[in-house]
């Protein structure tokens, strides 16, 4: 909600606060937001909050706001103007909307410049993803395409450099050398990994050197780990 507010980048017609809800520190910025918006505030029932957001996720608190403009995929591919060249995250199959949540935050705090979702049969963009996205959702656009194999495709076209997240990649996630080319990161989904044909479309596939006795890392660490190390290499 405060990111809604503080990014100002999609029409918000007014905000719900619950006639319960303790006004303390976030509440106070969200309403401070919403007054320099020019954002209507109105004061309604916690019981009509949880009826209108249909989920556990709106505590008290609700916007009404446009809804996300998904992203081209092509345009994702695209150099910026300041020259910086894509950083891309491509989640493949994954169906947990918390671990899709932290994946989009990860990626939006390590500098990734877009995301690409899958249209079917993984999680979407929903109340529970948005909370555990932490606001990321607000700044990071957004491609959804009909399949991921078929997108790596067009992102081998547009030279963007993909790498996939594998435990039984052949190289270390570490020993990447990318500078500043155009990269995507490609994710699997929880237990299964990456599907068959997502790596063998992947150019390289790589893996998290372990340690310990555990099998793996949840998908959602694994990619914070990968999106950090690509972003510490990209410089």
């Amino acid at each position: 909600m405060r990111e809604l507010l503080a990014a100002g980048r999609r029409p918000v017609r007014d905000v719900w606060l619950s006639d319960t809800v303790d006004e303390g520190d976030v509440i106070g910025e969200i309403l401070d937001l919403a007054e320099d918006a020019g954002v209507p505030v109105r004061r309604v029932s916690r019981a009509r909050i949880d009826a209108e957001a249909r989920s556990d996720a709106a505590q008290g608190v609700l916007a009404h706001a446009r809804e996300l403009t998904e992203a081209d995929l092509d345009a994702l591919c695209r150099t910026a103007a300041d020259g910086t060249r894509p950083f891309l995250l491509v989640v493949d199959g994954v169906t947990d909307p918390h671990n899709l949540g932290a994946l989009l935050r990860s990626a939006e705090l390590a500098g990734a410049t877009g995301a690409v979702l899958a249209r079917h049969r993984a999680a979407h963009v929903t109340p529970v993803v948005t909370k555990a996205a932490a606001g990321a959702i607000e700044y990071l656009p957004i491609a959804v395409v009909a399949g991921i194999p078929s997108a790596l495709v067009t992102l081998r076209a547009k030279a963007v450099w993909t790498v996939g997240l594998d435990p039984e990649g052949d190289r270390s996630v570490y020993d990447l050398d990318l500078g500043s080319e155009a990269v995507a990161l490609v994710v699997g989904a929880e237990g299964a990994g990456l599907s068959h044909l997502a790596r063998a479309r992947c150019d390289v596939g790589v893996s998290i050197p372990q340690r310990g006795h555990l099998g793996s890392l949840n998908v959602s660490a694994a990619g914070a780990v990968a999106l950090f190390e690509i972003a510490r290499r990209r410089g």
